[in-house]
């Protein structure tokens, strides 16, 4: 079988530095999220933004990646040039993050920082559809790999919080151009895929077949659900635990617990012999659990246990979903499938997100409990999805 590189003597330390170069590619794509996701705010803030201002720049993302996402994915798939579409993209993106950093003025720092998220944004779904294309034919598991992407999120963000203590905030922006150059010089590196596992080309389908997979609609729609579910965790949990009392150090170490769970189960999933649909079952009974106790205010020491549920709420529906996805699509639709899948969970997170400040500035705690209502509508999806799907 053709993969990242062709049958020799040397295919064994060929085929390993391909999972290398990949690994690496995730490493740094996730420690450039792990210095933009916590600090961007900081530098918009010592531009002269205020909250306002910083609110509907941070919303720049969410609404390019509907946009641009297909596109990318489409002429990937369309053009079987899913490597190129990454190193061009992420190339771009370098540039775009330095004329971000150039720019004086709230409509220039939102222009560039635009053209940045667009050729940012497309590069989480382009690399899910290179690794599952290209381990597959390795019979390689994903999920041992990506978990390199998670740990170095961690290692990313504890950097920049480090240099956020040694450098002036008006200078965190470098920090984000010099993650985006690693990135950049770990795509050029990823080796090339065959073109077409098996040797002939497929003919490029419409993508409406993926929309008129019933399995696919109640996977994607599960998925986006059970992640929407973390919109009052990701937005409010660390405002909640700080007014409880919990230091920065604690905070942290909470953050850290539940992203180090997730990588626990990426390390193991090649061994567990789950089908995806029941692993998004998995995913949307952990998050109903975790989300139903969090809207009890736990004490500390459960708090521990709540957020290691993360594994299931956020890791377990990740690999369900992107599993899914690339079994039930067809080969030549893969980077495609992929976008919709991206698409799909950002406007049902955007959506979480809009109302999750009105529901934690009503209830407080208690709107993790609106959170356990919708991961367990994720959950009936997930059910209808196993019942219905051939892809197990």
């Amino acid at each position: 079988m053709m993969g990242f590189a062709a049958l020799n003597p040397s295919y064994g330390p060929r085929l390993l530095s391909s999972v290398i170069r990949l690994a690496l590619f995730y490493a740094a794509l996730f420690a450039a999220l792990g210095v933009q996701l916590p600090f961007l705010p900081v530098w918009l803030a010592a531009k002269g933004l205020d909250a306002a201002m910083i609110g509907l720049v941070l919303a720049v993302p969410m609404v390019v990646r509907v946009i641009v996402i297909p596109l990318a994915t489409h002429a990937a798939d369309r053009y079987q040039a899913l490597r190129g579409v990454i190193t061009t993209a992420a190339a771009a993106a370098l540039i775009a993050y330095a004329a971000t950093a150039l720019a004086h003025g709230v409509a220039a720092i939102m222009i560039a920082f635009a053209l940045a998220s667009a050729f940012y944004t497309p590069l989480m779904p382009l690399a899910d559809a290179y690794a599952l294309r290209g381990l597959g034919q390795l019979g390689r598991s994903y999920g041992p790999v990506r978990l390199w992407g998670s740990a170095a999120f961690i290692a990313g963000s504890f950097a920049a919080g480090f240099l956020l203590d040694v450098i002036a905030a008006g200078d965190l922006i470098w920090v984000i151009v010099a993650a985006m150059a690693v990135t950049a010089a770990a795509a050029s590196a990823l080796a090339p895929l065959s073109a077409h596992a098996g040797g002939a080309p497929h003919p490029l389908r419409s993508a409406r077949v993926l929309l008129r997979d019933r399995g696919f609609i109640a996977v994607v729609a599960g998925a986006g659900l059970i992640q929407a579910s973390h919109a009052i965790y990701y937005g409010f949990a660390t405002l909640e635990w700080r007014a409880a009392g919990l230091g920065g150090g604690e905070i942290a170490a909470l953050w850290a617990l539940a992203v180090m769970a997730e990588i626990a189960l990426f390390a193991v999933s090649s061994r567990l012999p789950i089908a995806p649909t029941a692993l998004l079952l998995a995913g949307a009974s952990g998050a109903v659990i975790r989300w139903s106790a969090m809207a009890l205010d736990p004490l500390p020491p459960l708090l521990l246990l709540l957020q290691s549920l993360h594994a299931l709420s956020f890791g377990a529906t990740h690999l369900a979903a992107v599993g899914f996805v690339a079994r039930a699509a067809p080969i030549e639709l893969g980077a495609t499938a992929q976008g919709h899948l991206a698409v799909a969970l950002g406007l049902v997170m955007a959506g979480a997100m809009g109302v999750s400040g009105v529901l934690y500035a009503r209830w407080g705690s208690l709107a993790y409990a609106a959170m356990a209502f919708v991961a367990f509508a994720g959950g009936l999806c997930a059910f209808a999805a196993y019942r219905m799907s051939d892809v197990r």
